[in-house]
């Protein structure tokens, strides 16, 4: 959600500029209940899981990079950040999948 906000401030839109800082909002709360929820396993788990998603984002900023670089013209900096935070979610989502099986 973080990663999208520049490309609403730069095309100035707004309404969905609102409606994704409030999402956000709603968001963080969601996940103060939930860490409040958390087992003490769980805390202990998520300092590597944190750094696996910080992992990931560089792999997404790289991967993205390289992809543009060879196969697009250059967009915009805000369309770049979009496209390689979504490469990097989706990386860990994949990774978090394939150590579970």
């Amino acid at each position: 959600m973080l990663a999208t906000l520049p490309r609403y401030m730069a095309g100035g839109h707004e309404t969905r500029l609102t409606l994704i800082l409030l999402a956000l909002v709603v968001v963080l709360v969601a996940t103060v209940v939930q860490w409040r929820l958390l087992p003490r396993d769980g805390r202990q788990q998520l300092p590597g899981m944190l750094k696996r998603l910080a992992i990931m984002m560089m792999l997404g900023v790289l991967v993205m990079g390289a992809w543009h670089a060879l196969f697009t013209d250059w967009m915009s900096w805000q369309v770049f950040i979009s496209h390689a935070s979504t490469f990097g979610l989706v990386a860990h989502v994949v990774s978090l999948w394939w150590v579970a099986k």
